[in-house]
């Protein structure tokens, strides 16, 4: 019986960035070659961009490190997840003793890279 292979996995959590800002950097490597996302990140100039490089050369880590067949041209991004992680409270006061309330919200990253099928299979 074949197995359905799943990909190799990283995750960063608790970034202190907001999902929205990360989400538009996001959708531009989406299933795109490891090596083609990785240059488009490094051009970028969000802060985004960074957190999603490290997290995806980190996925491209264990699966080289886990398959040693494999080349980091046989790689692309299969799925890339944006979740929204807990969210810090801070106050800002207010007059008349009144205060309101600016939450800084944080990201987890998830990215599974996998192998490029062949075109013979």
């Amino acid at each position: 019986m074949m197995e359905a292979k799943k990909g190799y996995k990283a995750k960063s959590t608790h970034l202190m960035i907001a999902p929205t800002k990360l989400r538009s950097v996001a959708n531009v490597v989406r299933n795109k070659p490891y090596t083609e996302a990785v240059a488009i990140l490094e051009s970028l100039p969000q802060k985004g961009a960074v957190y999603l490089r490290k997290t995806i050369q980190s996925a491209a880590a264990n699966a080289l490190f886990q398959n040693k067949n494999l080349d980091e041209e046989m790689l692309y991004v299969k799925t890339l997840m944006i979740d929204e992680g807990p969210r810090m409270k801070r106050v800002w006061a207010r007059g008349r003793g009144r205060r309101d309330i600016l939450l800084k919200r944080m990201s987890h990253i998830t990215v599974v890279v996998d192998e490029i099928a062949s075109v013979g299979e």
